[in-house]
């Protein structure tokens, strides 16, 4: 008897005791709030996709269809994603003005977060690519070089080489890109927006995009020197072309016409 008392009160039964409890409440933890809080998640999901509805019905339906499926008034929306979205009403380009060959950036009418709950329903319409998050279009430590050397071979032909814009055919035209922001300059190349193709992950890994955005971010600011001298906006060779004609050849002539009008005096005395 005296062996089974002291066994019972052996002391490593509270140790095994309270070990036996903090299992059974750690189970019970994540049994049951893992799911609460993917039950809060899904409700916030759902509640933001019906908010985007309503926005949508009001503000993109008469061109894009009841169900985003395209009209011949605007494309389907059905696997756009919601960077686009993001991109598109972000930047005041959607709802469009009036329809034509390219639609402008212009005051954006929407908040923050309708934004976010139009985009919640468009993605909802089928997957694509997804709102980027500040980590991946930061341009912090990115390599600014190298993100000259690829804007040069992917996007100057359209944006000129210090992204000042430039015309296209039938009335289209590649915007300048002084002054957009990093998020959108990243959604743009993750969904090609217009005329612009598209540069995914597989394409162009996001850091390649950092490096592109850090680019534009220094050649467009204070930060960047021009050596040549008069950089005439950065427009490229027609805008310095045109100005040494029309100054150069200017000079040239009024030069000219001195010398002759010297030389006649000259020779009538």
């Amino acid at each position: 008897m005296k062996k089974l008392s002291a066994r019972r009160r052996h002391p490593l039964a509270a140790l095994v005791v309270l070990l036996f409890a903090l299992a059974v409440t750690g189970g019970l933890y994540a049994a049951f709030s893992p799911s609460e809080a993917k039950a809060d998640d899904s409700s916030a999901q759902s509640l933001a996709i019906e908010e985007g509805k309503k926005l949508y019905a009001v503000g993109c339906a008469s061109c894009h269809g009841t169900g985003g499926q395209g009209t011949s008034d605007g494309p389907s929306l059905v696997g756009v994603g919601s960077a686009a979205v993001d991109f598109q009403v972000g930047t005041g380009r959607m709802p469009a003005q009036q329809p034509g060959a390219q639609v402008p950036k212009k005051r954006n009418i929407y908040s923050d977060a309708e934004i976010e709950q139009l985009a919640a329903y468009i993605a909802s319409l089928g997957a694509g690519p997804v709102t980027p998050t500040k980590s991946q279009y930061s341009p912090d430590g990115a390599d600014i070089a190298k993100g000259g050397e690829l804007f040069r071979t992917n996007c100057a032909q359209c944006h000129n080489f210090a992204g000042k814009g430039g015309a296209l055919t039938n009335g289209k035209y590649a915007p300048g890109l002084n002054g957009v922001s990093p998020k959108h300059l990243y959604e743009a190349m993750q969904t090609g927006p217009q005329n612009m193709p598209s540069f995914p992950d597989t394409v162009m890994p996001e850091k390649n995009k950092q490096d592109i955005i850090a680019y534009l971010d220094t050649v467009n600011s204070d930060k960047s020197k021009t050596p040549g001298g008069l950089e005439l906006g950065g427009l490229g060779p027609v805008s310095e072309g045109l100005f040494g004609w029309i100054f150069g050849m200017g000079a040239m002539i009024v030069l000219t016409i001195w010398v002759a009008a010297r030389t006649a005096k000259a020779k009538k005395s």
